[in-house]
């Protein structure tokens, strides 16, 4: 899968010390790397009793470093090297015992020399018996590192390595915590393109029951809605995302409101609004069953049952004519021809400002379905003025650049 490269340019140290969570790491290397980071990696003595330096360093693409007494690397002081050139340091997992060295600031190896030399802001994960974690001692080090300004992620509660342990003391997810290294770096937020304004977006598909087992729905993902809910985040907004069944999970930050059916997704985003853009991405069904059977519908023999179908409320039209509509509206076509035909009669047809057009048919000889769902996406950008056709891209870098005409369309309308 595509993954938006939020930590291009970017350079985490990465401190493994030894606990059995550590067996987590290259995992988590791996989901930095694929962000854009560069991922420096620094082992202690007990980490390389649970996951090689070799292992490391076939996923990170860069050398390990355990040894504070290396003489090659320390002829240009590595360990000050090391230092000084992360943009941030993460530890993971952080032992009871390496947290007691920080909060004391004890140096008696690379890894705990490292922590002591660093001007970059540091965030530690926790991962210990739930008996360790609750200790006065390591009580006392988590405040003394919380005021030195040290960020935590976790610990969690969950069973531990131990047969019958469990409690609080289970080391973060590392895609969590790739997800905290992605929020330390993030712009600040109340200087975005979209600070103090409100967007609501549809994104994925709608289910209409058939019966208690069956549905009618569309092969959308809701990849391009979750992307612009993200980006619309970023940029500072107050984002409401009104989403069919997906298997994403929601942008932080982002305030997800989980439907099934056209009419919930209709009456959900009416509830979200006011707004002062309104993104409709969702692939809504146009027809769902009249009278959905309660019972599960059975072969006997008799041939498929007549399915009697009714049109679903129109979403977008409905918001974009009504009284409560929002400054800017930005529509989706997905066609399988003509696409700029059906994409201007629409922007015409349901007022709204903006039609997002892109063509879903399969290639020829491809099977069905292999468009709707992939990681980018070429579109073409509808007005009252004219279209944009825009090169294929992630369906990250779509996102970012439709919040960010958004944006300055809504600063035109605001000052005009």
């Amino acid at each position: 899968m595509l993954v938006e490269q939020t930590l291009s340019g970017r350079t985490v140290l990465l401190v493994i010390t030894g606990g059995i969570a550590a067996y987590k790491t290259p995992d988590l290397v791996r989901r930095m790397r694929e962000r854009g980071a560069r991922v420096r990696v620094v082992m202690t003595k007990g980490a390389a009793s649970f996951i090689t330096p070799m292992t490391l360093g076939a996923i990170s693409g860069e050398p390990v470093f355990t040894e504070l007494w290396d003489r090659d690397a320390e002829q240009d002081i590595g360990h000050i090297r090391l230092a000084r050139e992360a943009d941030l340091v993460v530890v993971a997992p952080a032992t009871a015992d390496f947290m007691a060295k920080m909060a004391h600031g004890l140096a008696d190896d690379l890894a705990s020399t490292v922590l002591l030399a660093t001007t970059a802001d540091v965030l530690i994960a926790p991962a210990m018996n739930p008996k360790m974690w609750d200790h006065p001692a390591t009580r006392r080090n988590t405040q003394t590192l919380q005021s030195d300004g040290i960020a935590f992620i976790g610990p969690e509660a969950g069973e531990m390595a131990e047969t019958g342990e469990s409690g609080v003391g289970r080391m973060a997810e590392p895609m969590d915590i790739a997800m905290a290294v992605e929020a330390h770096f993030a712009p600040d937020r109340s200087k975005g393109l979209l600070a103090g304004k409100h967007v609501v977006i549809t994104a994925g598909p709608t289910h209409e029951p058939i019966d208690p087992v069956r549905y009618i729905a569309n092969r959308s993902s809701g990849k391009q809605g979750y992307a612009l809910a993200k980006a619309a985040y970023e940029a500072g907004a107050k984002v409401t995302l009104v989403s069919g069944p997906t298997k994403l999970e929601a942008p932080t930050g982002v305030d997800r409101v989980s439907v099934q059916t056209a009419q919930e997704m209709l009456k959900a985003t009416q509830a979200a609004l006011p707004a002062d853009i309104g993104i409709f991405a969702a692939a809504v069904a146009d027809w769902g069953v009249a009278e959905p059977s309660n019972g599960k519908m059975k072969k006997d023999g008799s041939g498929p049952p007549a399915l009697k179908l009714v049109e679903n409320p129109d979403v977008l039209k409905t918001i974009a004519m009504g009284a409560n509509r929002p400054r800017l509206v930005m529509g989706f076509a997905a066609e399988t021809a003509d696409m700029e035909t059906h994409g201007r009669d629409k922007l015409v047809r349901k007022n709204a400002n903006y039609i997002v057009a892109n063509n879903v048919a399969p290639p020829e000889g491809k099977a069905l379905g292999g468009v709707m769902g992939g990681d980018a996406n070429t579109v073409t950008l509808l007005t009252r003025d004219g279209s944009e056709p825009w090169p294929t891209m992630s369906k990250h870098d779509v996102a970012k650049k439709l919040i960010a005409r958004l944006a300055d369309d809504l600063t035109g309308i605001v000052h005009a």
